[in-house]
């Protein structure tokens, strides 16, 4: 007894194995992990992330060494005499030279200030070769430009707006994810119940059929009535066969969208419960506003315009500031440099113009084209903030209406299934016709399908805005990650 009944729990392992029950949670978790859109947002992310990190580096000192070791130099240069003729130098040397520089851009003036020391090497090759070294100690140099745009300050702006949207893109962008999660599961649902709906149809109609055939025999039926319950027995075969089909096409797709093998088996659980959540637009359009990427885009692209024109009346003139002062030394001994060295032997003063005296108005022109550009950038903000509202209305009006439509469409299910089992009992006994019957077929079908996309169009609703609020109604709190983690996959 106990060797048969190990047989039948292998049978049944067996049997079972590859079966694979999957919740809508469960699969939310699965795509947000293994999806591509998952990855893309997630890629996006650490693109923003960096791009991030690299404008907070402009702000910080850089320190740099520059070099050329060696330079060999074995050649003829042209030499101007001083009675104006000309003739060639040989050249024939070798040189060295290393920087080490200290470099910090100054945000709140767009200049560049830079502490360097340096040192110089060169050796006349040939009979009477000779080693000569220059060094400069320390040289502090300022770079400024008086009139152009402050490209720094405005990045400063900029930067900060730019990555908090990319934050917020990606939390949407993993609400999308769920969305579309959502979309390929209840579309699996839907095609599982039709096959299930399909079934019970067959069996149903094969069982009334045979009953009719009896009926005819006595002639209790009409042959049309005969003929019409086989025709409706042939297309639920083949309802029945179309039905696989699309119930396998729709498993593959969640499949590879999950990134779960093709041996895979699912059965997704249908979520009946839906949770108790009243959502007002006021309180949503103002959580939206605060954590939805659209606030920073819309005060991004302002900035953005608002540079442009910066930049534009920036190059209508240059004025640059160049400034160096230090120390210098000069001796054939690399000892000796360093103790030759003497302040304010190196003392630089720049500064440099261009004003354009005539082109033709190009310059202004750019500045103008800039300004229409800003105040169409401007006009289209707003009819882009007008649009979002509207769209948050609707949203909510649509979202607190749908609770109230589930509740209908489960209550209709429950009603159009007993309908139609007591048009079946009804029908045995000579009650009503085939034609009732069917009707009463169609609206059981079509209300068990209306039940299941009801629920789609919940579920729907909420992740949408989750996705535009960035708010957890079922928690009661906002949505938000650790970025630092995401992006080192920690």
């Amino acid at each position: 007894m106990k060797k048969y009944l190990s047989v039948l729990l292998l049978l049944f392992a067996v049997s079972v194995q590859g079966q694979r029950l999957l919740t809508l949670p469960e699969a939310i978790a699965l795509a947000r992990r293994q999806s591509v859109d998952a990855a893309v947002a997630l890629n996006e992310l650490k693109a923003a992330y960096w791009e991030y990190r690299t404008y907070r580096a402009d702000l910080l000192p850089e320190v740099n060494f520059t070099a050329t070791l060696p330079s060999f130099n074995k050649s003829y240069n042209r030499y101007q005499q001083s009675d104006g003729s000309y003739t060639f130098v040989k050249n024939n040397n070798l040189g060295m030279d290393g920087e080490l520089s200290i470099d910090q851009n100054v945000w709140f003036t767009g200049g560049k200030l830079s502490l360097t020391t340096s040192l110089s090497y060169i050796r006349q090759l040939g009979g009477n070769g000779t080693n000569q070294f220059m060094n400069v100690p320390l040289s502090l140099t300022f770079t400024q430009p008086i009139f152009g745009v402050n490209s720094l300050k405005w990045q400063r702006r900029i930067a900060p707006v730019r990555y908090r949207e990319a934050k917020a893109d990606f939390l949407s962008a993993t609400e999308e994810v769920t969305r579309k999660t959502l979309a390929y599961f209840f579309e699996l649902l839907l095609a599982r119940e039709q096959l299930n709906t399909s079934r019970q149809n067959l069996e149903n109609s094969e069982k009334l059929y045979k009953i009719a055939e009896a009926k005819r025999r006595i002639g209790q039926i009409s042959e049309n009535d005969r003929l019409q319950l086989r025709l409706s027995m042939l297309n639920a075969r083949a309802a029945l066969t179309n039905s696989e089909t699309e119930l396998r096409a729709k498993m593959f797709q969640l499949r590879a969208f999950l990134g779960l093998s093709e041996q895979d088996d699912i059965d997704p659980v249908l979520p009946d419960a839906v949770p108790d959540v009243e959502v007002g637009y006021a309180d949503a359009l103002e959580k939206a506003l605060a954590n939805n990427s659209f606030a920073h885009n819309l005060r991004r692209r302002r900035l953005e315009a608002d540079y442009a024109v910066a930049e534009a009346r920036g190059n209508l003139r240059e004025i640059d500031l160049y400034a160096s002062v230090g120390l210098t030394g000069q001796d054939g001994s690399l000892r000796r440099v360093y103790r030759s060295s003497g302040w304010g032997n190196n003392q630089v003063v720049e500064v440099g113009v261009k004003i354009p005296i005539l082109d033709w108005g190009k310059r202004r022109g750019k500045v103008r084209v800039a300004e229409s550009q800003r105040e169409t950038v401007r006009a289209q903000l707003r009819q882009d903030e007008m649009d979002f509202n509207q769209d948050m209305f609707l949203l909510v009006e649509h979202f607190n209406n749908q609770a109230m439509q589930v509740q209908i469409a489960v209550e209709a299910d429950s009603v159009a299934r007993r309908r139609y089992d007591a048009n079946v009992q009804a029908f045995m006994i000579g009650q009503i016709s085939t034609l009732d019957l069917n009707d009463s077929q169609s609206a059981k079908d079509e209300a068990r399908q209306t039940r299941i996309t009801e629920l789609y169009n919940y579920w729907n609703y909420f992740y949408q805005l989750r996705s535009l609020t960035l708010w957890d109604y079922e928690r009661n709190e906002e949505l938000t990650a650790d970025f630092e983690a995401v992006v080192k996959n920690e």
